[in-house]
């Protein structure tokens, strides 16, 4: 079994991205058996769809890479490395160029959610991203990837471009990778609307937990995130209609290992003067290791690039003879 994901670079890494990705990822990796292995790369090279200073995506690869081991990946039982110091990503793109189709390409939901009506203005970059996406997945002949909902689709194109490139060229080269879809994927809201997922690119700082915020902001986040005025019910079912409610609930649930139900029983009759209280504290708890080792390490770029040096030779080694099968594949002399 090979796991393989990646998760783009991005300043302000918030409970959104350690609850939806980072800790399944540790979890993953400590699953692991001895026969078995976890690639995880940060996507600076899906990054420049959106343009973005020298400096700050440079921070950003670091920080990344430093929350990652503050939440407990583990560079020497996992392979951690960004895209950018690994060529091969970029090669086998282009390679599976010549395999993907336009008309595969059209139907990608999420690049018509993201370019909206400027589409002629978008980047090509983002129009052709989920060929990326394939080639840092088939590099490796990765058995299994973590997706959620937003990502089936761009798995299945994987699979449609490694069995055409099988086909086409006679091969039996590409793996195709079966998804892993979590049974309780965390899915975490904006603070402040219950409707929108928590991101870096609210304005509202205050819509957010970020990993960097200290004890008593992430108490007096949470202490003004937007509820409602009704009482906890005694199942989830009664949560229905209520996202600011199911969303605090849900957080709460996830911290703690259980389901939304038993965090209802719980706290059934009880309105959130009491319930906020008992979520900040568990947030605390959970995030305060965390930030403290995260803070530690990003201010030591000399540690972080080693490490990221380090991942990405094994990542090279893992990667060249697929991408030297491919060119030998397709009669590409070298």
């Amino acid at each position: 079994m090979r796991v393989l994901s990646g998760i783009q670079p991005t300043g302000n890494l918030h409970l959104g991205n350690y609850l939806g990705a980072i800790r399944n990822w540790v979890r993953m990796q400590d699953e692991m058996d001895d026969q078995s292995q976890c690639f995880f790369f940060l996507a600076d090279m899906h990054s420049i769809t959106v343009h973005e200073g020298r400096e700050q995506r440079i921070r950003n690869v670091r920080d990344m890479a430093a929350a990652l081991v503050a939440a407990g990946i583990d560079p020497d039982r996992s392979v951690l490395f960004n895209q950018a110091r690994v060529p091969a990503h970029a090669e086998l793109c282009w390679l599976l160029n010549g395999t993907a189709r336009i008309g595969w390409l059209n139907r990608m939901t999420q690049f018509k959610d993201k370019v909206g009506k400027d589409r002629e203005g978008a980047s090509i970059g983002l129009f052709v991203y989920p060929v990326l996406q394939a080639a840092d997945i088939l590099l490796y002949n990765a058995t299994h990837v973590p997706v959620g909902e937003d990502q089936k689709q761009h798995l299945e194109l994987c699979r449609d471009i490694a069995t055409k490139f099988n086909t086409d060229f006679g091969v039996d080269l590409f793996t195709l990778p079966a998804p892993i879809i979590p049974k309780e994927s965390a899915r975490i809201m904006s603070l402040r609307d219950g409707t929108a997922k928590m991101s870096k690119s609210d304005p509202s700082d205050m819509s957010r937990i970020n990993l960097t915020d200290d004890d008593d902001a992430i108490m007096a986040k949470v202490k003004k995130a937007k509820s409602d005025q009704e009482m906890l019910p005694e199942t989830a079912e009664g949560l229905v209609g209520r996202p600011e409610a199911t969303n605090l609930v849900g957080i709460l649930a996830t911290l703690t290992g259980r389901t939304t139900d038993a965090v209802c029983a719980e706290f059934a009759g009880k309105g959130f003067g009491a319930f906020k209280p008992a979520l900040g504290e568990a947030l605390v708890a959970t995030l305060r290791p965390i930030r403290e080792r995260f803070l530690e390490l990003r201010t030591d770029d000399a540690a972080l690039d080693a490490i990221l040096d380090k991942g990405a030779a094994r990542a090279a080694a893992a990667a060249e003879p697929t991408l030297r099968a491919a060119y030998d594949a397709m009669g590409l002399m070298r």
